[in-house]
């Protein structure tokens, strides 16, 4: 019998799960270790369930000492083998335990969950469809944007997720446009073979003037102040061909007839939870925004702002991506409080949040 006990005590909570796989595959089979934690590493179920299907689930294993300053639990390996590391359910499992999607580094993963961004907090933890009105606004926006033999630009794509609805449509071309260098990662690996993908800023994308069909851009001028969000629309309009499209998907404060204070409110509220300085407009401003620069709103499209309600979370993340999301929420607890937060914020102020999507044209 194995003698080996990895101790993972001092190790920073997103190292102790890949170490805890590491030495579970050191042993030969039949043989076991000892795992030595601060906690009860009940959780890890799950993980070896997915990884290991022969291996026991959590009442299959010895307790050799159950806290409170300690757990040790013998471990006994009855598999050998790992499922594929190119499996969609380990590629996740090493993103939400490493801060790395395929292989490329999650933007803000050295920041601790207290003060992470609230879309790459969710990333973290496993949630992908992060934009306001959920991937059926998205798959709105891209049939009324008509992405299909047109040469696409999408601003800010993220990690890819909208990118991965474009390339079935067949656009001739994909540029992406990311200024943050872990994402464009990341965004590469969706789009290989397929498009590229250039670190860049949206307000100067430094693209050649009328080159593009359509330009998307979903949940980032909601990120920017006033004298950003008009510089971004204005190096769309340069971008654009006449007869063009700039699609966005956005967060949006509603009724049109809002009061300033209120607003004001809710725009804090929202800078506190999410930690980013979030500016939505009403449904009115977005669209005088763009018409601002010359473009003609052509359709409007509003749902409710429920990114962290369980149905919308089944719909766009599918039940075994909720679950995945579901759990890590439950064994990591600072992010939990995090995310608690951001939705007892979104709840508070829900009949004053929406999310839009407009396709708006560039005169010919």
């Amino acid at each position: 019998m194995s003698t080996y006990e990895p101790d993972v005590r001092q190790l920073r909570k997103p190292d102790k799960h890949p170490t805890i796989f590491t030495a579970y595959a050191a042993p030969a089979v039949g043989e076991s270790f000892v795992l030595a934690n601060n906690h009860d590493p009940r959780h890890l179920g799950a993980e070896f369930d997915i990884d290991y299907p022969d291996s026991p689930d959590i009442s299959g294993w010895e307790y050799l000492e159950q806290g409170p300053q300690a757990w040790r639990i013998r471990i006994s390996k009855l598999s050998a083998v790992l499922k594929s590391p190119d499996t969609p359910k380990n590629l996740l499992r090493q993103e939400m335990m490493t801060g790395r999607q395929g292989g490329a580094q999650l933007p803000g993963a050295d920041r601790s969950d207290d003060a992470a961004q609230g879309h790459w907090l969710l990333a973290r933890l496993g949630k992908r469809v992060l934009r306001p009105g959920g991937v059926e606004l998205t798959r709105t926006l891209l049939l009324r944007a008509d992405v299909s033999r047109a040469d696409v630009v999408e601003l800010a794509p993220g990690l890819g997720r909208t990118a991965a609805e474009i390339l079935p449509k067949g656009p001739r071309t994909y540029i992406g446009v990311e200024g943050d260098p872990d994402a464009a990662d990341a965004v590469r690996r969706v789009v290989a073979g397929h498009g590229e993908v250039r670190v860049g800023d949206a307000a100067d994308t430094g693209l050649p003037d009328a080159s593009a069909d359509v330009v998307i851009g979903e949940a980032m001028l909601t990120m920017q102040g006033d004298l950003a969000k008009h510089a971004i629309v204005s190096e769309v309009s340069r971008v654009l061909r006449p007869n063009g499209r700039y699609a966005i998907h956005e967060l949006a404060l509603t009724p049109d007839t809002i009061p300033e204070e209120i607003s004001t409110d809710i725009r804090q509220a929202l800078a506190r939870a999410i930690k980013v300085n979030a500016r939505p407009l009403t449904v009115a401003e977005w669209s005088q925004l763009l018409a601002g620069h010359g473009l003609v709103v052509d359709h409007v499209a509003t749902v409710p702002m429920a990114l962290l309600q369980p149905r919308r979370i089944i719909a766009d993340e599918g039940v075994i991506g909720a679950l995945r999301f579901a759990r890590n929420l439950l064994v990591q607890r600072d992010a939990r409080k995090r995310v608690l937060a951001m939705r007892a914020t979104f709840r508070k102020h829900r009949e004053q949040l929406a999310a839009v999507a407009i396709v708006a044209t560039k005169p010919g």
